[in-house]
């Protein structure tokens, strides 16, 4: 099926605006200035109702893109100027300075609408599409100077992108290597004014901030190298605006706004979810693997110290069987839980299970006295340090003993061969 002109050209300048929306998305959170796009968003309407009043009153057609994006452009500095000038004040902090921006600010622009609308003529039809967005009610020569717009302000990223990032990532080092850290915040906030104005008929002023937050959150949770993130924003904030605009074009009643955030949410929440390093599934395998690690030395190291308190001879702690029961009790763990951990090393070869009790392997063996030797190594040096009595001391050795390199207790102990004493009765329940 072919894809009329108009819509195609709509789709591609929604697609180049996400481009630009996701690159400077990205420094703006890197900078930490990602709701002053929503105050900017925000103040912008009151610019776009008296614009459109102005042009009214001369005979020119109200809904005149240029002049409309003019007033949102002035009214968003306004804001941002007006942003900036409370928070310098001392008085509140940044965030409740947007917040009195931002609420001001819009509800001047909606009592200006609900003005208009009384008016002959109706002056403001068609002027509530800026708040939610409608690709369906753009037109190809709109389409174009919002793409002209947004190509502009990704070629001054691009041409400023040295700046952008020393401001970002260190600006106190920036100062010092000379570069004048307030002009390059003005060039963000100048761009910020830029692409939400861009994006206001296509987005709307209520959700263009998502556009810029939304793809730049997407990739920093898949990778740390700046250049790449910049891409990836691009991308997502490409595919969101291109997707949000076909949405809306097929079906009218669909605000592209709200299109554009749920095809960006959705790719934010699968990033959340899948990312390889940060994500939710990444994070919680990782520490799913870092507390059955813990647990296993655990109970290997409580399955051997039972038997050493059985009377197992130095060294060969695996001559015995421990019951389970007491390596719970040990442990304080519930008896169930010692059962399925005991069964999990009994598939890994650590450990034979039989009639509620365990039997240490040649393998299990090894590896519980590594963990023997890690806990007591940390035992003897807290002790030796006068850090913490015994009870303190075990409870400590819990919390830093798993991975102790075999150099490391080396060096706490100079006889890597011997295994040290537990400065602690055995067999009595200490966890």
């Amino acid at each position: 099926m072919l894809i009329p002109y108009n819509t195609l050209v709509v789709l591609l300048g929604c697609a180049l605006l996400g481009v630009a929306a996701g690159t400077v998305g990205t420094f703006a959170l890197l900078r930490g200035r990602a709701l002053v796009a929503d105050a900017i968003g925000h103040a912008a309407l009151p610019g776009v109702a008296l614009a459109a009043l102005v042009v009214g009153a001369v005979g020119a057609d109200p809904r005149s893109l240029p002049p409309l994006l003019a007033g949102a452009a002035l009214a968003g500095l306004l804001g941002v100027l007006a942003v900036q000038a409370l928070s310098r004040t001392g008085r509140i902090r940044e965030d409740a300075a947007i917040a009195v921006v931002l609420s001001a600010f819009y509800a001047a622009g909606v009592a200006l609408l609900s003005w208009l609308q009384t008016r002959p003529g109706a002056a403001q039809a068609g002027l509530s599409k800026f708040i939610l967005g409608q690709a369906a009610a753009m037109r190809a020569e709109d389409a174009i100077i919002a793409a002209a717009v947004a190509g502009a302000c990704l070629l001054v990223v691009l041409l400023a992108f040295q700046a952008l990032r020393a401001a970002s990532f260190d600006p106190d080092f920036a100062r010092v290597q000379g570069l004048a850290v307030g002009r390059v915040d003005l060039l963000l906030l100048g761009l910020l004014v830029v692409v939400c104005v861009a994006g206001l008929q296509a987005v709307g002023l209520i959700l263009v901030v998502a556009l810029l937050v939304l793809p730049a959150a997407t990739a920093r949770l898949l990778t740390h190298r700046l250049p790449r993130m910049l891409a990836i924003a691009a991308a997502v904030g490409a595919v969101a605006g291109a997707g949000g605009a076909m949405a809306s074009a097929w079906r009218p009643e669909v605000p592209t706004g709200a299109a554009v955030v749920l095809a960006a949410a959705a790719m934010f929440s699968l990033a959340l979810l899948f990312s390889p390093g940060r994500g939710l599934l990444a994070r919680g395998a990782i520490r799913l693997r870092r507390r059955l690690s813990a647990d296993t030395d655990h109970f290997l190291r409580a399955a051997w110290e039972a038997q050493e308190a059985a009377g197992a001879g130095p060294g060969t702690a695996g001559d015995r069987w421990a019951s389970i029961e007491s390596v719970a009790a040990t442990r304080g763990w519930t008896p169930g839980r010692a059962r399925r951990l005991a069964r999990w090393l009994a598939l890994r070869g650590l450990v034979a299970c039989a009639q509620g009790h365990v039997h240490l392997t040649p393998l299990g063996a090894t590896a519980a006295r590594r963990a023997v030797r890690a806990h007591r190594v940390v035992e003897h040096h807290l002790l030796a340090a006068g850090a913490a009595d015994i009870a303190s001391a075990d409870r400590l050795a819990d919390l830093v003993e798993h991975g102790l390199p075999a150099e490391m207790a080396a060096r706490l102990l100079p006889e890597p061969s011997a295994l040290p004493d537990s400065p602690h009765a055995l067999g009595k329940g200490t966890p």
